[in-house]
This record gives C-alpha cells, sequence and structure tokens, in this order.
C-alpha cells in the first residue's frame, strides 16, 4: 500500500507510549497498534482528528504517500 503511517514515529517525537494515546484519544491499543504496524486498511476522520489533537501534528505528519514500484 503506498500510504505510510508514521505513527510510531510521532509517538518517539513525543515521548508518548501506545498506551496512553489509546486513552487520550479514546480508541484502544489493539487498533492503534493495527494502525502503527501498517496493517489497517482505512481511517476515520474523527480518529485522525484525534490523533492530531493528541499528538499535536497535522495530519500529514502521520500519512505519507510513497509509491510503489511497478
Amino acid at each position: 500500500m503506498p500510504i505510510v503511517v508514521n505513527l510510531d514515529v510521532m509517538l518517539a517525537k513525543r515521548k508518548m507510549k501506545l498506551n496512553s494515546l489509546s486513552e487520550a484519544v479514546g480508541v484502544s491499543a489493539q487498533n492503534l497498534s493495527i494502525l502503527k504496524t501498517g496493517k489497517a486498511r482505512a481511517i476515520r476522520f474523527s480518529t485522525l482528528d484525534a490523533l492530531c489533537r493528541a499528538l499535536d501534528c497535522n495530519p500529514g505528519d502521520l500519512l505519507e504517500y510513497r509509491p510503489e514500484d511497478g
């Protein structure tokens, strides 16, 4: 998938743990882990909004487009 989720990068920059983020945004740690590992197929705008608020970032800080070779 050419869309890469940089959630782990933002967590490291904010020195935040996945469980803390989970509590802040109201999304289970398991679902955030799926998002973090790139296995998610979709994300709701409300979840993206909550993540951006909790991490004090923009959607472009979390999502990146990397074209596939091919």
